[in-house]
């Protein structure tokens, strides 16, 4: 390979600079030189067995000795070897004792009247069994369009059958195994290859030439929600079902850093090993320098779980940038050295020759030529599993537990597109909601497969590769808007395809032809009392609402045409039914108001500042403490815009104008409008609804485009262009004041605590958030939440690494305790890959709710349900159909309800999200209750349960409900 196509294939790696770097400098990247002529003297790092003893060798290299020349070889004075050479080069290797200890050694080499003298550092060999994991690292898209990468990673897996039967017959260890490393490939090929390969595919399968890992893609799993990190390895569990294999590895490449609830999500896949290997050197900050070489159990945030995590020299890049010789065994053992290495199994990945690349069909070759000459150190080619499996057998006990959320890195790019961004987000939550709708109404309701094929959007979206090579130096190539054009299509494609099976699962509710009724739908475990908002058609009945029993609720008509209710009483994973008439509409015991500025209704004080529109105080009734912290000048709901890296030039926007859209009695909404850099134009909506104890925020922001490269297709994403200019941020700042009040962060799965909770290497100038952050002590707090921007940098603007960042020094290495946090909702900081620009209208949603002392469930039920809001249609005929089931308590929550997969039976996820472990006690309002089985991801029936069982702080539980 020559040099220019290696740094290519780095630049692919890094998503960064086509510049070498002092991490690069090891590496013998002389592909377009002319072959060196090799050293007189070379140590081989490896051992040889001759006459019953291990023996080191020395090559030596001798040019044109003459014909016929004696050839005496001395090792610090001794003779080693003596042999009588034809003319020509030659190259040969000499046998010495085997070293225990590092030396020099003085070798002398005469042939003929010639003498010629090197100096050799001779090395203890290490007797260590290196596994050897072949695979093609998959970018969907970056070095091509997408439908030719797909077209090439399915003719991988053919290759790699081909080469794997080739050598089926070469000695244990050299034969080639293909490692799948993600599985979206082996997807497509399992759908769109003719029957003949698809069954030539299992049988390589269950023949070991092929291994699958259980991840679907190389996800940023720091955007997932719970159910798409679930999601992300269900492939898998169906793939090795029709293979007939048990599937208990998974790769990731290319990523660096991976949420905590990763662990959770492949211990309900059945995964047990992860191998781990991301970009080595570029916006990485130190997780390489912490992790590498260093395995480790990752223990799940309950506890209970545990995975095995091993980060490879050069993550997934050594064939990239080494070549297979007997130097590159030498440099292996050198690494191990200074690692401290101490176990004597290792594993390297080997991924061909750039991203995307066929199988190496020089790998079996050299490890079957090496292992028949050398004993120590050996080489096994082999899967995930079989190199995993059998380090844990022997080195398992020894190696560290770490629990704690190794925050991942690349998901800032997912703020270059953030409409799309939020699409996707949003898509995932309606999916979620539609699933145990139709599990509520009728399982039959909705299709598995465009279930799946909505999820597969949701998770390609999520995938790490954003867009061409020069997405950032030649925005707007054909080359670049195809490939984001492609990828933008699945955030699109899940948006309507998870509306149209919320749809489905609403009709299968059924209809009768009273417009005046209309059911309101909970799909939560939880009962739940909120607004809902009809459309002006769906409430022409009238302005009146009451429920079934002939209450009368508050209601409103709106500005907008559309009628405000208060639904009362919905119940967990059930319907409640209202009435429209043409009385008079309730207004509510206690008025929601706005005054000079403050939005107020019996529970919460909101005021708006005047001049900026900014939220300055926030305040419970009975209650003197403001929650806003406006102390450093700041206030809540801020709009800050960043041109470049440096802080201190951070911008406001402009003066505030204010208009109300709605004056109450039930719902008050207020309208901020001002100018703002980087905006056409931004308008912030503030809501308060009467009775209800948070406020929501709304702020639309019509993104001005960023400039664009002004030598378009020049100078790549090393070019200055690409890296330093024309980057831009947008954040909404929230500083809290609640004396003593410690910070929590939602994680999908689970609950971290910057800092506290974030292992050594993880990411900590910006951070993923799920759907809520907590700030709050014994007595009080607040609950923020938000549903459409990931990104959160904590205590300070801190997202301020531009292009590509390799020194891990320049990264943020403390989070020091703090109240306050920027939603971090646009920016353009990336050189490659993620997009250069983004323009047009993105809404952020967010809400604040002031509380009592901290209570987890809470804030996910809080937030849970402003994602999966309450949804209506025109009530059934007849009654209203019961609520399928009950679970309590109410702290431990049903994240998942759906029919199963096999069209039998119910599936329900329950998770401790109160962090403290509960007996969960299933009512189900079947006159017969179903069967209950403890399941997985699988939905296979592990073990029998009654209708109560133990779910761990933290932890997922999967149930499987078979009905009579």
């Amino acid at each position: 390979m020559k040099r220019r196509d290696v740094l290519k294939g780095l630049s692919i790696v890094a998503g960064g600079a086509l510049c070498t770097t002092p991490a690069l400098s090891a590496f013998a990247l002389d592909g377009d030189k002319p072959a060196a002529v090799p050293p007189l003297a070379l140590a081989i790092r490896g051992l040889i067995r001759k006459d019953g003893k291990l023996m080191q060798p020395i090559q030596i290299f001798v040019q044109n000795p003459g014909a016929g020349a004696a050839v005496v070889t001395t090792l610090n004075g001794t003779e080693i070897d003596s042999r009588t050479l034809a003319s020509g080069q030659h190259t040969f290797n000499v046998l010495i004792d085997a070293v225990t200890e590092a030396r020099d050694g003085s070798v002398t080499v005469k042939a003929g009247e010639n003498t010629s003298s090197a100096v050799v550092k001779l090395q203890p060999v290490r007797k260590v069994l290196v596994y050897v994991l072949p695979h093609s690292h998959h970018d969907l898209g970056y070095t091509d369009l997408q439908a030719n990468v797909e077209e090439k990673q399915m003719q991988n897996i053919t290759l790699g059958m081909e080469l794997a039967k080739k050598t089926a017959g070469y000695p244990e260890g050299s034969r080639f195994v293909w490692n799948l490393e993600v599985l979206w490939g082996a997807d497509l090929f399992m759908r769109r290859r003719p029957q003949g390969e698809r069954d030539a595919f299992v049988e390589a399968v269950k023949k070991g030439w092929v291994a699958i890992n259980g991840m679907y893609a190389n996800e940023l799993t720091g955007l997932c929600r719970p159910e798409e990190l679930m999601q992300l390895f269900r492939y898998g569990t169906e793939l090795g079902k029709t293979c007939g294999v048990r599937v208990d590895s998974a790769m990731i490449s290319d990523v660096p850093g991976y949420t905590w609830g990763t662990v959770t999500a492949m211990s309900q896949a059945g995964i047990r090993y992860f191998s781990a290997a991301p970009n080595f050197f570029d916006r990485i900050g130190s997780l390489m320098e912490e992790w590498q070489d260093k395995p480790f159990w990752a223990v799940s945030p309950s506890g209970k779980e545990k995975v095995l995590v091993w980060i490879p020299w050069t993550g997934y890049a050594m064939s990239h940038v080494m070549k297979l010789s007997p130097e590159w065994v030498g440099k292996y053992q050198d690494r191990l050295d200074t690692a401290g290495f101490r176990y004597d199994i290792s594993y390297i990945r080997w991924s061909g020759h750039g991203d995307n690349a066929v199988p190496d069909p020089e790998l079996s070759e050299f490890i079957k030529g090496w292992n028949e000459e050398y004993e120590w150190p050996k080489f096994h080619i082999s899967s995930t599993s079989e190199a995993f499996s059998a380090f844990e057998k022997r080195h398992g006990s020894e190696v560290p537990e770490m629990h704690g959320d190794l925050t991942p890195y690349w998901e800032d790019g997912a703020g270059s597109s953030a409409l799309e961004t939020k699409m996707n987000r949003v898509a995932a939550d309606r999916l979620t909601q539609a699933e145990a709708l139709g599990a509520m109404f009728s399982p039959a309701a909705l299709s598995t497969a465009k279930v799946n094929e909505a999820w597969r959007n949701i998770l390609l979206y999520s995938e790490h590769t954003w867009g061409a090579w020069c997405s950032v130096s030649d925005s707007e190539s054909d080359f670049t808007k195809k490939q984001w054009d492609v990828k933008r299509q699945f955030a699109v494609d899940a948006e309507s395809m998870s509306k149209s099976l919320l749809d489905g699962a609403l009709k299968s509710a059924g209809a009768g032809s009273d417009a005046a009724a209309i059911d309101v739908h909970n799909s939560t475990s939880w009962p739940r009392s909120e607004l809902v908002v009809l459309s002006a058609a769906m409430s022409a009945a009238g302005d009146h609402v009451k429920t079934e029993h002939g209450a009368s609720v508050p209601s409103q008509r709106l500005s907008s045409g559309e009628l405000a209710f208060l639904a009362q009483d919905v119940p967990a994973f059930g319907s409640a039914r209202f009435h429209l008439s043409r009385a008079k509409a309730l207004a509510p015991a206690k008025h929601v108001t706005f005054k000079d500025g403050v939005l107020e209704n019996s529970v919460l004080r909101v005021k708006i500042d005047a001049a900026t529109g900014n939220v300055v105080e926030m305040s419970r009734h009975g209650k003197t403490e403001n929650l806003v912290d406006s102390s450093q000048g700041q206030a809540a709901n801020e709009y800050l815009f960043l041109e470049g890296g440096d802080v201190s030039k951070v911008q406001q926007s402009g003066a505030a104008t204010i208009h109300v859209e709605e004056a109450g009695p039930l719902v008050v909404s207020v309208r901020v409008e001002s100018a703002a850099p980087g905006c056409n134009s931004l308008v912030r909506r503030v809501r308060l609804v009467a009775g209800e104890d948070h406020v929501e925020l709304t702020n639309v922001v019509d993104k001005k485009r960023a400039p664009l490269n002004p030598h378009p297709g020049k100078g790549g994403p090393g070019d200055d262009f690409a890296q330093r200019e024309a980057k831009e941020s947008v954040q909404f700042a929230f500083p809290f004041a609640v004396r003593d009040g410690a910070m929590r962060m939602d994680i999908p799965l689970g609950m971290m605590r910057p800092e506290i909770d974030q292992l050594p290497g993880a990411c900590k100038n910006w951070l993923p958030v799920g759907r809520w952050i907590d700030v709050s002590n014994a007595e009080h707090g607040v609950t923020w939440v938000t549903l459409d921007a990931p990104l959160v940098e904590v205590g300070e603007i801190s997202a301020n690494m531009l292009g590509s960042q390799r020194d891990p020094k320049l990264w943020r290495h403390h989070i020091a305790p703090t109240q306050k946090f920027y939603s971090w909702a646009m920016n353009n900081h990336w050189g490659t890959n993620y997009r250069a620009y983004q323009e047009g209208v993105v809404e952020f949603r967010y809400a604040l709710r002031p509380h009592a002392g901290y209570d987890a469930a809470a804030a996910s039920r809080f937030a849970i349900g402003l994602s999966q809001p309450l949804v209506t249609t025109v009530a059934s005929a007849g009654a209203v159909k019961p609520a399928l089931l009950r679970v309590e308590p109410q702290d431990v929550l049903a994240l998942a309800l759906k029919a199963g997969d096999d069209g039998a039976g119910t599936v329900i996820r329950l998770f401790g999200a109160s962090g403290e472990e509960r007996r969960a006690t299933l009512t189900w309002t079947a006159p017969v209750a179903p069967q209950l089985w403890i399941s997985d991801l699988s939905e296979q029936r592990v073990k029998r349960v009654e209708h109560e069982v133990t779910v761990a702080g933290w932890d997922l539980v999967t149930l499987r409900a078979d009905h009579a």
